[in-house]
């Protein structure tokens, strides 16, 4: 038997559900690797993972390494034998060191010379007995967000070890790590099938576990099981289950054997915000809301345990229970909420510290008010007295005491209290839009006027931390500033804003007033830039783009970022044309010559990127001159109209005639006045190019 089905098992107390992806992830790629390196074939390995277990799978290992010639090269041939090719102590030992007869080497030519080399078979050695090393190192190599120790332990993992199960077909493989040593028992669910359970062989391990430890292995099978069931409940009611991706997969990695169960709380609570019944459903509870054919919330709720109950009844009546008294605290929050005014809220919020050296929240509201207002009379004029509105009014919610409760309600129930007070929809809205996006994967603010709150808060937050010296280092970024950055250029380019991004934070700084920065309002803002220019990399090296074609947009200015992402898709579009190397190559060779003569310019003489005609001398330069005279409107008017694809066709229109200038004329002649005035004709097209991309950073 050549091959046999392997089965890694790593039984733990309860692991986070976040940590569980990424571990199966782990497993797979570094166990791949390890195999790959010790030359144990192992097609198609799988990963499956519960609370309590990791598994690692592979239907056909084998059981055997793969046998290999390798050249293994010993000391010079001179060294190893003599004149008469009689062996030496270096040969010898070299012969002796690998086993063979110094018989079995030849000379084995180097561009250094000639080396005694040997031939020889390696490999074929048992897989069982090759894997517990691996495997060892595989289970202590596992990363974790945080690790614990037990039991007077050294070893390290995220959570105590309680078992191992390693099987090659019917045999155990050694794999020892904190203090357990793998054999063939596994244990189920902790209620329906906690065993132990015996693993006759490594392809039965699936088998045993479904039947007797009645665990769901695989989460997308859990996933299916719950979807499925919670449908089915409440299509019997004709409703449907309000779906939320993300607590999905949380609720799929918590439970082993998954059973929906459908419950129900006073149609009174109703009359809450349906954001607030899904919150206290979703966030505390880790159940679901449920909804009619029109999308109006019912008074029930679906949530997932981890066994068959006995009484299904008396399990129902617990989770009401819990929620019963969660909704209740809702309840009296949003009542006495409701008897309050923004103008009471905003004095409150004198007494709020948005950061120390900062000012209070009141400080800030007035702040994004001046700054929502000065972005909406650029973008919005029409709203502008509204964006201040929202802008003053943003932060009013922090006092709430339904937000106290409910931190994760911030900004929704600003947008539920503002309309209930009289504000009108576009106020309302663009407060409960102002922390978009939450993340990556987050949308933007769906309204113009929220957009525009949710630039200016997260522009003050970034410029005051900057100001602060408070910047991200390595993993830490307690602000989430990287996250603010990301927010503000998702939001310009989606809503196709075209603000200058220097501005914008300039403006941000000068609404702080008098201030005592730490960091020079100059260096703050020069450092902030920068960071920018970083995350915007970032961000579209992440959506698939050439390295060096972000970098050599960023290049060339990002203060427009909407321009920004316009250039990027004209550049990678155009790298893919046939004359992109040798066009790149041309104007490249152009800047250098610009940039280099910038920083060593003759007698204080300035290139200013005009010539003149009457010191063109050479035919080519003249036609060079000439072409780009009637090219140049056409520059200006395409680049007034974001034509950038069009632009970079200009290039290829007018590369000819530059190279045949650097192919015919000399360019730094002796000449004093003909070198400023080709330098000067260069410098004007260079001085174009150089906005769509910085041709040097493209590396060609």
């Amino acid at each position: 038997m050549n091959s046999s089905a392997f089965v890694l098992e790593i039984g733990t107390e309860e692991i986070p559900s976040r940590f569980l992806l990424s571990l199966e992830k782990q497993l797979a790629v570094n166990l791949a690797q390890a195999l790959e390196a010790a030359r144990i074939a192992a097609p198609e390995i799988q990963t499956a993972s519960t609370p309590r277990r990791m598994t690692v799978f592979c239907e056909a290992m084998s059981r055997k390494q793969d046998v290999v010639e390798e050249l293994f090269i010993g000391p010079p041939w001179k060294a190893a034998f003599d004149a008469e090719g009689r062996p030496q102590k270096p040969g010898l030992g070299f012969a002796a060191g690998h086993g063979a007869d110094v018989s079995e080497l030849f000379a084995h030519e180097t561009p250094k010379g000639a080396y005694a080399a040997l031939r020889k078979q390696v490999g074929g050695g048992a897989a069982v007995d090759i894997l517990p090393g691996i495997l060892s190192e595989l289970v202590s190599g596992l990363a974790f967000p945080k690790k614990m120790r037990w039991a007077n332990g050294d070893a390290t993992f995220g959570r105590p070890i309680r078992w191992i199960l390693c099987l090659l077909g019917p045999d155990t493989v050694d794999v020892r790590f904190a203090g357990v040593s793998s054999d063939r028992i596994t244990h189920g669910h902790r209620v329906l099938g906690p065993g132990p359970w015996n693993v006759p062989d490594a392809g039965e391990y699936f088998q045993v576990l479904t039947e007797q430890g009645h665990v769901v292995l695989q989460s997308l099978a859990r996933r299916e099981t719950i979807v499925s069931q919670a449908d089915g409940l409440a299509g019997a009611r004709q409703a449907r289950i309000v779906w939320k991706q993300g607590l999905l997969d949380e609720v799929v990695q918590l439970v082993e054997h998954p059973v929906a169960v459908l419950g129900g709380f006073d149609p009174s609570y109703l009359e809450l915000p349906r954001e607030v019944l899904l919150t206290s459903m979703e966030q505390h509870q880790k159940s679901f809301g449920v909804e009619d054919s029109a999308g109006r919330l019912l008074p029930n709720f679906l949530t997932v345990i981890n066994l068959r109950p006995k009484d299904e009844q008396l399990v129902r009546k617990g989770w009401e229970r819990v929620l019963k008294a969660r909704l209740e605290d809702a309840r009296f929050f949003f009542h006495a909420d409701c008897k309050a005014s923004s103008e009471k809220w905003l004095a409150m919020l004198e007494n709020v510290v948005f950061l120390a050296p900062l000012g209070s929240m009141g400080d800030k509201c007035r702040r994004l008010e001046q700054l929502t207002r000065m972005l909406a009379e650029k973008v919005l004029p029409e709203y502008a007295e509204q964006a201040a509105r929202a802008g003053l009014l943003a932060k009013m919610d922090l006092v709430s005491e339904m937000v106290k409760e409910f931190a994760e309600l911030q900004g929704t129930m600003g947008g539920i209290y503002a309309r209930r007070q009289g504000e009108s929809e576009a106020v309302a809205q663009a407060i409960a839009e102002q922390y978009l996006p939450a993340g990556p994967d987050s949308p933007t603010p769906g309204s113009r006027l929220g957009a525009l709150l949710a630039l200016a808060d997260k522009a003050d937050t970034l410029v005051g931390c900057f100001g602060l010296n408070m910047t991200p280092s390595g993993a830490n970024d307690p602000y989430a500033l990287r996250r603010a950055a990301l927010g503000i250029s998702r939001i310009v380019m989606e809503h196709g804003l075209r603000l200058d991004l220097e501005t914008l934070l300039a403006n941000a700084q000068q609404a702080y007033g008098h201030i005592a920065w730490k960091v020079p309002a100059e260096e703050s803002l020069a450092k902030l830039l920068d960071f920018f220019g970083q995350r915007l990399k970032a961000y579209f090296h992440g959506q698939g783009y050439p390295t060096r074609i972000v970098d050599a947009a960023v290049g060339a200015g990002f203060a427009d970022i909407w321009a920004l992402r316009a250039r990027i898709e004209a550049l990678e579009q155009f790298s893919r044309e046939e004359e992109f190397v040798a066009s790149v190559q041309t104007f490249k060779r152009a800047a250098n010559i610009i940039r280099k003569q910038a920083m060593e310019t003759e007698d204080g003489k300035m290139l200013t990127g005009q010539w003149q005609d009457e010191l063109l001398s050479e035919p080519q330069e003249k036609a060079l001159a000439q072409a780009w005279q009637a090219i140049a409107p056409r520059w200006e008017d395409l680049w007034a109209g974001d034509g950038y694809p069009e632009l970079l066709g200009l290039l290829l229109e007018i590369k000819p005639l530059v190279d045949g200038l650097f192919d015919h004329v000399m360019v730094m002649c002796p000449e004093r006045d003909l070198r400023i005035n080709r330098l000067n004709l260069l410098k004007s097209l260079v001085d174009r190019f150089d906005k769509l991309a910085d041709f040097p950073a493209l590396q060609v």
